[in-house]
């Protein structure tokens, strides 16, 4: 099976924001969290569903939402930090989550903008 670095490093993005949620729920933080949680692992079920895709126009589709719910994500890290409602680091998750949305950008945007790529080459 080919190595893809996208579906490792969401992996483990969605490892540390368990890890995170954990802990702003310790601080009794319950709502942003929640939200954290949800947006921070749908990135990689949905690059797992854009790497079985049917399709080239699938494939896109799924990394598309990835690329949605990475941004979200950070929108969330953002909000928790500048709030005040956690009081954990959070710098090395929005390095992750930056990291991340510049990956499946040039994902979806390579994928978009050439027609010739196909389905075995988009495993990357």
């Amino acid at each position: 099976m080919t190595k893809s670095v996208i579906r490792e490093k969401s992996f483990l993005f969605a490892l540390a924001i368990i890890e995170l949620f954990k802990k702003l729920r310790a601080e009794h933080e319950y709502v942003l969290s929640k939200q954290l949680l949800r947006s921070g692992t749908s990135i990689g079920a949905n690059v797992e569903e854009a790497l079985a895709g049917q399709s080239r126009k699938d494939f896109l589709a799924k990394m598309a939402v990835a690329s949605k719910e990475a941004r979200e994500t950070r929108y969330w890290l953002v909000l928790l930090q500048e709030s005040g409602l956690a009081r954990i680091e959070l710098n090395p998750a929005l390095k992750n989550i930056d990291e991340l949305i510049r990956i499946l950008t040039s994902i979806v945007k390579t994928t978009a903008e050439n027609p010739a790529i196909q389905n075995s080459k988009l495993k990357t």
